[in-house]
């Protein structure tokens, strides 16, 4: 029997597949594990709300692959945003939960496409509210370039290059869509 996904309108263009999607995060979580194997200090934090499943899927492929628990978290940037009183009067908590010692971790990171480095800034600065990691690194499925803050990823799944007017929107199993990442032309 095979699951029934939402559908996505036509003029997406898909750009990751579902099998290239699963790939992306089982490489980022090698990637991750060969860059420091010592993962007693290793923490798994996803922005709300993308970034936070696609760190979970990291964070069990790590676990599968050292037969270990990582500690795990997530953090909500909607305060931390600079765009705050531009985009809504009454914005949504969604809740941060960071249920680890904050302060000498490895923090990695993840959120699903990366743009102009506002949200990962954002998310830097709530970071630092909760302690100081040892460090932070950071995962991203997508990056689609055009930074305006001086950052970038340690560990992307895909570069993909991509105009200013072009939006890039990534659909997961999580939320009853197929595991993809599409580019859609503003026009």
């Amino acid at each position: 029997m095979s699951k029934e996904y939402k559908t996505v309108p036509a003029n997406w263009n898909t750009v990751v597949d579902s099998e290239t999607f699963s790939r992306s995060i089982s490489r980022i979580s090698y990637e991750i594990l060969e860059r420091d194997r010592k993962i007693d200090k290793l923490a798994i934090v996803g922005i709300k709300t993308g970034g936070e499943f696609l760190a979970k899927r990291i964070h069990k492929k790590i676990a599968e692959i050292e037969k270990k628990e990582i500690p795990f978290g997530v953090i909500d940037i909607t305060l931390y945003r600079d765009d705050l009183g531009h985009v809504d009067e009454s914005p949504v908590i969604k809740g941060t939960d960071l249920p680890f010692r904050m302060s000498g971790s490895r923090i990695i990171l993840v959120d699903d496409v990366f743009y102009t480095g506002r949200t990962v800034r954002a998310a830097l600065d709530a970071l630092s509210d909760f302690g100081r990691p040892s460090s932070v690194e950071l995962a991203v499925l997508v990056d689609r370039g055009h930074r305006e803050l001086p950052i970038r990823a340690d560990y992307v799944g895909k570069n993909l290059p991509t105009e200013k007017e072009q939006f890039v929107r990534c659909r997961m199993e999580e939320f009853g869509y197929k595991d993809s990442v599409y580019l859609i032309d503003k026009k």
